[in-house]
Order: C-alpha cells, then structure tokens, then sequence
C-alpha cells in the first residue's frame, strides 16, 4: 500500500496497473467529512496505490479518473484517452420568459 504524494504519479501508475490487469483492477474513494479527506485506492490485489488529499479541487481530477476508468472499461484497456473530458459545471441560466402569469 503506497500512498503517492503527487497526482500525476498516481494517475500514470494507476493506468499502467489497469493495463496490466483490466479483469482484476478496481478503484475505490473513501471521502471522510468530518476530516474533508479524500483518499482514492487502486488494486489488482497484488498491488495498490492510493492518493489522499484534503483539497477542494481535487474534487474535479476525482472526476476525470471515474471517466478515464469508464472509457477504459467500456472500450478496453488499449482504448485512447486523450480525449476524455470532463463535463464543465452548468452555469446558472437566466430565467426563461415564457407562457407563465404576467407580474
């Protein structure tokens, strides 16, 4: 069990640990609020590698490695991420004028 302090580190070995073994790797995250601790683990059982953080922004690389892991389990352990993108957080639209009762 080897906690990485950086997230590039932990992206890079975690891919070549689901590369190697796609059929036996899996990935977990533990979020502990009462800490505002987040801790992400990945394992083929042989190996794991985890990374911990407590800031708020990780929050979005949490969500490009569930997509990464997505693409990787739907198309394969060969299947190009380059690609793979996070959705942007929806902005606040202005209400809509439309059929409703005039004010």
């Amino acid at each position: 069990m080897v906690y990485l302090a950086s997230w590039d580190d932990f992206l890079e070995k975690s891919l070549l640990l689901f590369r190697s073994q796609p059929d036996k790797t899996r990935y977990s995250t533990k979020y502990r609020h009462c800490d505002g601790k987040l801790v992400l683990k990945v394992t083929d059982d042989n190996q794991c590698i985890k990374f911990k953080t407590d800031q708020a922004q990780d929050a979005k690389k949490m969500e490009k490695l569930n997509s990464i892991f997505f693409t990787l389990m739907a198309n394969g352990p060969q299947a190009d991420i380059s690609e793979v993108r996070v959705k942007e957080q929806i902005e606040a639209q202005p209400a809509k004028k439309g059929r409703g009762r005039k004010q």
